[in-house]
């Protein structure tokens, strides 16, 4: 992972998408020096977007009168 972010870093663009907090990920990736590394360069120049709200995978599909879900 880090070797990945370090090619991209400053060049291209790079999503990473996870359900954990940003502020859990430091615990997730293991050893102190390794995990700043990744994270400094994760998190530096970034947009970052936070999704609220009730799970859309638990949503019952709602048919239409063609018998196909929405």
């Amino acid at each position: 992972m880090l070797e990945l972010l370090d090619d991209r870093y400053g060049q291209r663009s790079t999503l990473v998408t996870g359900q954990m907090p940003v502020d859990k990920w430091h615990d997730l990736i293991g050893g102190p020096t390794l995990a700043y590394a990744i994270l400094v360069r994760l998190v530096h120049y970034t947009d970052h977007i936070e999704l609220k709200g009730k799970s859309m995978c638990r949503r019952s599909p709602k048919l239409t009168s063609a018998g196909t879900s929405d």
